[in-house]
C-alpha cells in the first residue's frame, strides 16, 4: 500500500511503476484514481464457465446453442465481478475462451480443462439408466457429445481422453477420483479410478508438460491421487491431519472452496444434499489443517447451476476470514492463484505473470473504492466498490468520473 504511484500500461503489460513522474506517451489516456486502492484482478481457481448460469436440468436438456449463449452472458458478469481470470475445471469452454480472447464477447481469461474425465458411475456420469449397459466403443452419452464429461474405464481410455482434451487446448487436466455433490448416484467415500488409471492420466499430461488435478474428498482418495503423481487436489473437505502433512511435504496444491452453508449451493435433495452437508461439515477442518501445515492453498468457488448463486462469487472470498487475515485472503485470490496457473507451463494460454502488480506483469487491474485490506467485505459488492476493471490492458468498466 503506497501512495503517489504512477503506473504505465502499454499493450497488455504493466510497463512501469514509479513514485516519480511519468511523461505519458503520445496518445495515452491518463487516469486519476484519486488515491484509491489498485489491486490485481481476482482469480477463481475452480470455476465452471459453461455450467454456472443454468440449472442442471436445463444443461442436460436444453439446445446446446442456448447453453452457450447463457454461458457467454455469465462470462461478462464474471468479469464485472472483478474476476479477470478463471481456471475452468470441467466443461466445453474452448469455444467461449476463443471468442473472449478474440474480443468477440466479454469475459475473463479462461484456463480450460475441457471435459472432466470420470468412470462409469462416477461423479459426472449423468447418463439416464436406460443408457446402460454400454458396450466398449458404444454410442457416446449427451454429456460426452457436448464435451462436458468423458467416461473412461481403463488406463488406455484415460490416456485417450486426456490426449483429446490436450489437443483441444486444455491447459491442465481434471480427473475424478471419487463421488461428488452434483452427482446424485455417488457418495463421497467411493472411488472411481484405480491408481494405475490415475497414473496413466498423469503421465499423458506430463508428456505434454502440464499437470493433472484430481477431484477428491476423503484421505484415501487424496493419497491415491498423490501416489499416482497428481500435483493438485480439488476439494479435499474430508481430509485428515496425516494427509495434510503428506501434501505439505510433497508440495501438493490444494484447490478448495469455503462452503459454509447450504446457501452456497443450489437447492439439493437426497444423496446430493447428504453429500453437500458432509462437505460443509468438513470445511473448517480442511482450512484449519491446510493453514496449520502450510499446504499450498488456492481459492476457488465451484458455484454451479444458478445465475443467482454466481453473484456470491465475491462473497465466497469473504468466507475465508474465518481462517485467514484479509491480506492473506487477497493474496490467495491473486498472486497465490497465479502461481497455480503457472503450473501449466508451456500449455499456459496466457504467458506472463498474473495476480500481481509489477513491471512486465499482465495488466489485469481493479480500482477499489475503499481499502479491502481493512474491509474484505468490499469484494462482495463489486457493482458498488470496483470502480474500474481492466483485463489485458483494456478497460471494461470505469466509474471513476462518477465519483469525482
Amino acid at each position: 500500500m503506497r501512495g503517489g504511484i504512477n503506473l504505465l500500461v502499454e499493450g497488455n503489460r504493466i510497463k512501469r511503476i514509479t513514485g516519480g513522474e511519468i511523461t505519458p506517451p503520445e496518445g495515452a489516456r491518463v487516469i486519476d484514481c484519486g488515491g484509491r486502492v489498485v489491486m490485481p484482478g481476482l482469480i477463481d481457481a475452480h470455476w465452471h464457465t459453461i455450467f454456472a448460469a443454468l440449472p442442471l436440468n436445463a444443461l442436460l436438456s436444453a439446445e446446446i446453442g442456448y447453453v452457450f449463449l447463457a454461458a457467454s452472458a455469465q462470462a461478462e458478469r464474471t468479469l464485472m465481478r472483478g474476476f479477470t481470470t478463471v481456471r475452468d475445471l470441467g466443461g466445453p469452454s474452448f469455444a467461449l475462451k476463443q471468442a473472449i480472447d478474440e474480443g468477440l464477447v466479454t469475459g475473463p481469461r479462461i484456463f480450460p480443462s475441457g471435459a472432466m474425465i470420470t468412470t462409469t458411475g462416477g461423479h459426472g456420469d449423468m447418463r439416464p439408466l436406460s443408457d446402460l449397459p454400454r458396450s466398449p466403443g458404444g454410442p457416446l452419452s449427451y454429456t460426452e457429445l457436448t464435451g462436458s464429461a468423458y467416461i473412461a474405464d481403463s488406463a488406455d481410455e484415460v490416456r485417450l481422453r486426456v490426449r483429446e482434451q490436450l489437443v483441444l487446448g486444455a491447459s491442465q487436466i481434471k480427473l475424478v477420483g471419487g463421488g461428488g455433490v452434483a452427482s446424485w448416484r455417488t457418495t463421497l467415500d467411493m472411488f472411481t479410478f484405480s491408481e494405475p488409471e490415475l497414473r496413466a492420466g498423469v503421465e499423458a499430461a506430463a508428456d505434454r508438460n502440464t499437470y493433472v488435478t484430481v477431484h477428491a474428498y476423503p484421505p484415501v482418495q487424496i493419497q491415491r491421487a498423490i501416489n499416482a503423481g497428481s500435483q493438485c487436489i480439488e476439494h479435499g473437505h474430508l481430509i485428515d491431519e496425516n494427509t495434510a502433512v503428506l501434501m505439505a511435504q510433497k508440495q501438493i496444491w490444494l484447490s478448495t472452496q469455503p462452503f459454509v452453508s447450504e446457501d452456497d449451493a443450489p437447492p439439493l435433495v437426497g444423496q446430493s444434499r447428504a453429500n453437500l452437508l458432509q462437505v460443509i461439515a468438513g470445511t473448517n477442518t480442511v482450512y484449519t489443517l491446510a493453514k496449520k501445515h502450510q499446504v499450498k492453498t488456492a481459492f476457488g468457488t465451484d458455484l454451479l447451476f444458478s445465475r443467482e448463486l454466481t453473484e456470491r462469487q465475491g462473497l465466497a472470498l469473504t468466507h475465508l476470514s474465518r481462517w485467514y487475515s484479509n491480506i492473506d485472503i487477497l493474496k490467495m485470490a491473486t498472486s497465490v492463484n497465479g502461481q497455480l496457473l503457472a503450473m501449466s507451463g508451456p500449455r499456459n494460454p496466457y504467458p506472463g505473470k498474473l495476480g500481481i502488480i509489477e513491471e512486465d506483469a499482465l495488466a489485469d487491474l481493479l480500482v477499489v473504492n475503499g481499502n479491502p485490506i481493512n474491509d474484505i467485505n468490499l469484494v462482495a459488492k463489486p457493482d458498488q466498490n470496483f470502480v474500474l476493471i481492466m483485463k489485458d490492458g483494456k478497460i471494461y468498466k470505469d466509474n471513476l468520473l462518477l465519483l469525482r
